[in-house]
């Protein structure tokens, strides 16, 4: 079995029983014609993938959201002529649902949620219409003319959860290519930061090498295309740009993008070269580029490895440039998604008063977009955080939110890996691991190159009493995306000292410009391990001048750890650094030696 992110298409036939009553062969042969004619062919042309067959019906696979619906919106546009001239009780209808989720394939068959969701939304369908999740329609809502109409939550038989769905409108035509847009309506529906990867150049001279530049062009477009907080332009726009002289300015504004990557393959004897660059083409700036050189032994693996590391590396290049963008903007100019980064710069300062005004950054987002789902899963984290250093009046209240939240972030989107990754933190700071490792899980099966993502699996692992294999998963986190947050390491410093590596644990430390109170505790416990009193002392100075309360009992309350036996190493440490003597009062005065 291997299990996959796709699109899945659920067709059905309308009145089957009825028809094949009232006349078996004519129906028969009317459904097989309108298969050949009309319904294979679409399905082919859209690039989707037929997995299941039945009397009346068919499972449809597709890698592209865009591609399952405008396959759906020609199959039903295309019936509802032919059924124009033909008597009502005898025209063959179609009723469509489309869903996007893990799918796990096994032996040529589809399984899973996302797949029985598919087929319960097709059932809620009109005579001839489409329906859609959430999840489907956040992801064609910038891509695809065509309008869409919220039918609400929906309770689904068999489905634990009510799932919002919406219906699509099939009168009117969808563009060939609707992803080139002029760009000021691009600029007028598209809140987040458009990107195009252009088809790479095979510069090796060996025409066999065309397959790897453009299958590596296709896997960073799918694998940049599952961070939901960019705007990625499908293949189809993207590969109408090969083997052209491209100007960059005519190439960003046809296509209404303000990012451009571009890249070449040159084979070098048993070597192969990538370059890659990311170019902002609104400001004609060179943001990023970097340059792969890898030994020709399994040009597959390779084509793994860099597009992984283009792919975790880019979003947070993009987002870099956003965020020194709106450094220079006006708030009165925001949107929800600068709203939403702005919200997220403030709540990494991990102060109250900037938690204050985080809060209301994210809820200026979620007032310019209800259904952003993104920004419902990040007011949860910002009231999270407050909730966990106390920086609310009413810690229940503020608890009751963030749950509420989440309930939200998760019914408009359970597809988006931001969503579950904030979720599985929530989790692990109310110490409901078990729930933590679900979401944590899901995040990684919807965006394994995601760096935020690999590094928090490392973290939870560490608090699982599994520090060995966290380290893996924060080291791979930092190869993923070089440019990772100076956080990183000090998740790798606390799962060095989790393993009993103090040594390793304090020259990760060492990498941080600043550090908080938790970290410096940290650092002491390591420097009560390893007997160095001075050393130890030094870092309980610095504990007490950023938290003047600070209590040793208190601080292991605030920690993770599934097992004692880990809770008290922490302590034992902290004991041995002289935390808890009674010389090293709470006004910082150092003990006797």
């Amino acid at each position: 079995m291997r299990q996959k992110l796709a699109a899945v298409l659920a067709l059905d036939m309308a009145g089957y029983s009825r028809l094949m009553e009232a006349d078996e062969a004519g129906t028969l042969a009317r459904l097989r014609t309108h298969r050949i004619e009309l319904i294979d062919p679409a399905v082919a042309k859209n690039d989707g993938r037929i997995i299941k067959t039945t009397g009346d019906g068919m499972l449809v696979e597709f890698q592209s959201v865009s591609d399952a619906v405008r396959c759906a919106v020609e199959i039903q546009q295309r019936m509802k002529r032919r059924n124009s001239d033909v008597a009502t009780d005898r025209r063959i209808e179609f009723r469509i649902g489309i869903n996007v989720g893990d799918i796990i394939f096994d032996d040529g068959d589809i399984f899973g949620d996302g797949v029985n969701i598919a087929s319960r939304v097709e059932q809620l369908a009109d005579v001839g219409g489409i329906c859609i999740t959430a999840a489907v329609a956040a992801q064609i809502a910038d891509r695809l003319e065509v309008s869409i109409e919220d039918l609400g939550e929906k309770v689904l038989k068999n489905i634990s959860r009510p799932v919002r769905l919406y219906r699509i409108g099939i009168d009117e035509e969808i563009a060939a290519h609707p992803a080139v847009k002029e760009t000021s309506q691009r600029r007028r529906t598209n809140t987040k930061p458009s990107i195009v990867v252009l088809p790479f150049d095979n510069m090796s001279g060996d025409p066999d090498q065309e397959f790897f530049a453009d299958g590596l062009t296709e896997d960073i477009i799918t694998e940049l295309s599952r961070h939901h907080e960019l705007f990625v332009i499908s293949r189809n726009s993207s590969f109408v740009y090969k083997d052209k002289s491209t100007n960059v300015r005519e190439v960003a504004e046809k296509l209404g993008v303000q990012y451009l990557v571009e890249g070449s393959v040159r084979k070098i004897g048993d070597r192969l070269r990538v370059t890659v660059q990311l170019i902002d083409a609104v400001n004609d700036t060179h943001i990023w580029a970097n340059k792969y050189d890898r030994k020709l032994d399994d040009v597959f693996a390779i084509q793994d490895e860099v597009t992984a590391s283009i792919a975790a590396t880019l979003p947070g290049r993009v987002e870099a440039a956003q965020r020194d963008h709106l450094s220079r903007m006006k708030p009165s100019n925001m949107v929800a998604y600068e709203c939403a980064l702005a919200a997220k710069v403030l709540h990494h300062r991990s102060t109250a008063e900037d938690n204050l005004k985080a809060q209301a950054f994210i809820d200026k987002a979620i007032a310019l977009d209800p259904g952003y789902a993104h920004a419902h899963a990040w007011r949860a984290c910002i009231l999270g955080q407050a909730w966990v250093h106390g920086w609310c009046e009413d810690k229940d209240a503020t608890w009751e939110q963030v749950t509420s939240e989440l309930d939200k972030a998760l019914a408009l989107d359970d597809n988006d890996a931001d969503v579950h990754r904030i979720l599985a933190a929530v989790r692990v700071s109310s110490n409901q691991l078990s729930e933590a490792q679900y979401h944590q899980e899901r995040a990684l099966s919807l965006n394994p190159n995601y760096d935020l993502v690999v590094v928090q699996q490392g973290e939870l692992l560490t608090w699982l009493g599994r520090p060995e294999e966290g380290m893996d998963w924060i080291r791979k986190a930092m190869r993923l995306n070089p440019h990772h947050p100076e956080r990183f390491w000090s998740h790798l410093a606390k799962a060095h000292f989790a393993a009993r590596q103090y040594d390793e644990a304090l020259e990760a430390f060492k990498r941080l410009s600043t550090m908080d109170h938790e970290q410096h505790a940290f650092a002491a416990a390591c420097h009560g391990w390893r007997g160095d009193a001075d050393s130890a002392l030094s870092h309980l100075k610095k504990v007490r001048a950023l938290a003047s309360d600070f209590d040793v009992e208190t601080f292991l309350s605030t920690l993770h750890y599934a097992q004692d036996s880990n809770v008290q190493h922490m302590r034992d440490g902290l004991v041995r650094a002289g935390a808890t003597d009674p010389a090293f009062s709470t006004t910082g005065a150092a003990r006797s030696s």
